[in-house]
């Protein structure tokens, strides 16, 4: 007997997987599952719009090093949406808004 997967247990198991190994993951759907060019935005990244994602997977998403995260925490252009014990969670949205100033210098 078969047992079917649902989206969010992957997802977690994705989540679980080296940031390396998460960016083959993401690239081999891209390749194979998003060939259609009508996807919209929402569509495919709608459930992480209110997600808040560490201070590793923050580096990732901006495409900055870690220290340079901690740069803009410290400058206070990044604010984390929560602090749990010694870790810092983000907003996404806020990371949107700090990538989009990135973009623009």
């Amino acid at each position: 007997m078969t047992q079917s997967m649902t989206a969010e247990a992957l997802f977690a198991q994705v989540k679980q997987m080296p940031a390396k190994e998460r960016i083959k993951f993401f690239s081999l759907i891209a390749i194979n599952a998003f060939q259609e060019t009508d996807y919209t935005h929402e569509q495919v990244f709608g459930h992480l719009r209110n997600a808040t994602f560490s201070a590793e997977e923050a580096a990732e998403f901006l495409e900055i090093s870690l220290p340079t995260l901690r740069r803009h925490v410290q400058t206070g252009r990044l604010k984390p949406s929560s602090i749990i014990g010694r870790s810092q969670l983000f907003s996404s949205a806020d990371l949107r808004l700090l990538k989009q100033k990135i973009n623009k210098e």
